[in-house]
């Protein structure tokens, strides 16, 4: 049986032709559009993730570099001290993006 709204209803969108009843087939194919648009927003955020996490990791020995210059010695070694886990960390979360998409294809 065909499920009727009322005018301004949240599911109003789901009725694709527009004549006032909405069918288990248009809420179907709603609740297809709402986890496909989800899984999109998703995925862009896992690749602005990696890119954020790469240009980090491009950028981090500016930061060592600068501490060095403004005489912040010590800055400049704990940074120096940490770059080796924080390299090995961003690459793994830059590598499983990458193998994620790799396997997704």
């Amino acid at each position: 049986m065909a499920k009727k709204l009322e005018k301004g209803s949240k599911l109003e969108s789901a009725d694709m032709d527009g004549d006032g009843i909405v069918t288990d087939e248009e809420l179907d194919m709603q609740e297809r559009m709402i986890m496909l648009e989800n899984e999109d927003k998703k995925q862009d955020a896992q690749r602005n993730m990696a890119w954020f996490a790469l240009f980090g990791m491009l950028l981090y020995p500016f930061a060592v570099v600068i501490a060095s210059l403004v005489g912040l010695e010590s800055a400049g070694k704990i940074l120096g001290d940490i770059a080796p886990t924080y390299f090995v960390s961003v690459a793994a979360i830059v590598a499983a993006f990458y193998a994620k998409e790799a396997i997704g294809k």
